[in-house]
């Protein structure tokens, strides 16, 4: 299965300056399994899971010397560790703390060694350690396959090819539009978690996927004990289960949770960011860049990291959702608005964590919505998101007006074209903002 992280670990292989790697992401989106394919392209690959091989984590409890670690865990493995000829792999690295802090130390002593590192609930593990090497080591954030990586895990290269040469002003063949939105009804049912994909993609059955998502859902509840003693795993699942159905509105902390008090219902919330499993699209007066300069703290709404995991506990009808060719199904819960703004994740730089914004107008006479701005350049670019092929843009063009913005862009189900200053792009080709 084709990542666009291949390219990113090959260009780091390959650059003489390279830093210690950490990957950070949620559970399942293929960080192990990623890190194991680039393995290929070395002479000998070590690969360590602190959850799995306890007795390793011994070698960290007392010296965090490179030389003395690589010894004794090429000993442990029977596998050399050679600079320029080894990957070594600490997998599961949040269950070892001193192997974390062992990061930098790499970096500065095996400056020749390829050292990768990753971890489920890594971000909990790092608020333990003071200083885990900044400036030593490098970060790369990885996420659920995006609509362009699920088109070419399905073979589909020259339909990618031509999608990303389309654009406003050069439509797509209206077969390969048909053909692309196909695609995307087979991908909006799946989420992007590989596991769930590569089982259709060898199956082609959806109720088998669909049983994937449901026990990589409760994997993910269980895992809910371990994020912290003070929040009952309960209230943490009542506010993951809130996030699905208030998709798309402002979220309200109150409504998260019949039974947790405000305080406990916000920090679930701030436990589920950090484990990865949902992101906030943070509201911005939007009267200039960057767009984080007018965030305004207590409005926001908040986006699950999967769409496939969204619709699953949302509770979509899968054969009305199969046969119904106009997309309405879509319209229940907001799965639109919900996969672009994680295809917005998936496309943004992946050096830092993406950051999501909306503009809200709330005003007598009429409020306005424009559901994603996103920066290009030096400019504002309002989104909204349509699930069908029709609709009103009026929030749009209030917002062109009042910021004096000369475009925006809806995203539906049309075909590429353009209203005066409004852009439509189809859904399945959020990536082309980013060409």
């Amino acid at each position: 299965m084709k990542r666009f992280i291949d390219q990113n670990l090959e260009r780091w292989k390959n650059n003489p300056n390279r830093k210690t790697l950490l990957i950070r992401g949620a559970r399942q989106v293929g960080k192990t399994f990623s890190v194991r394919k680039f393995a290929g392209s070395f002479d000998h690959y070590l690969e360590v899971n602190f959850e799995s091989d306890r007795e390793v984590r011994h070698f960290f409890e007392r010296e965090l010397n490179p030389d003395d670690l690589c010894r004794n865990l090429s000993a442990y493995y029977n596998v050399p560790i050679q600079d320029g000829k080894t990957l070594l792999f600490f997998d599961e690295i949040q269950a070892c703390l001193p192997a974390i802090s062992s990061l930098r130390y790499f970096h500065e002593r095996r400056p020749g060694l390829h050292m990768i590192a990753a971890g489920s609930l890594l971000e909990f593990a790092l608020t333990e350690i003071p200083s885990y090497g900044v400036g030593r080591i490098e970060t790369i954030f990885m996420f659920p396959l995006s609509f362009d990586e699920f088109l070419l895990a399905s073979g589909q290269e020259q339909l990618y090819q031509m999608k990303k040469e389309s654009g406003f002003d050069q439509p797509i063949n209206e077969a390969f539009h048909l053909k692309l939105i196909d695609y995307l009804k087979q991908f909006l049912l799946l989420g992007g978690l590989p596991e769930v994909v590569k089982t259709f993609l060898e199956t082609r059955d959806y109720l088998q996927s669909q049983e994937i998502l449901d026990q990589l859902i409760t994997g993910f509840e269980d895992d809910f004990a371990r994020y912290k003693e003070r929040v009952p795993s309960s209230r943490i699942r009542e506010v993951f289960e809130s996030i699905v159905y208030q998709t798309g509105n402002k979220f309200i902390i109150s409504k998260a949770s019949e039974s947790a008090n405000h305080n406990q219902a916000k920090e679930a919330l701030g436990l589920l960011e950090m484990a990865g499993l949902v992101y906030r699209v943070n509201h911005t007066a939007a009267n200039g860049i960057p767009l984080g300069a007018e965030v305004n703290p207590k409005k926001f709404k908040v986006t699950l990291f999967d769409h496939g995991i969204f619709q699953r506990i949302l509770g979509l009808n899968l054969s009305e959702y199969l046969v119904d060719n106009d997309f309405a199904a879509i319209n229940k819960g907001k799965l639109a608005e919900q996969f672009v703004g994680m295809e917005l994740v998936k496309n943004s730089p992946n050096r830092a964590k993406p950051m999501l914004y909306y503009w809200h107008r709330e005003q007598r006479g009429g409020n306005a919505e424009v559901d994603y701005l996103i920066q290009k350049k030096n400019f504002i670019l309002p989104l909204e998101v349509k699930s069908g092929t029709q609709g009103k843009m009026q929030s749009l063009r209030i917002f062109l007006r009042d910021k004096k913005i000369d475009y925006g862009v809806r995203i539906s189900l049309e075909n590429f074209t353009q209203y005066e200053n409004i852009k439509v792009l189809p859904l399945y080709a959020v990536n082309n903002l980013f060409l």
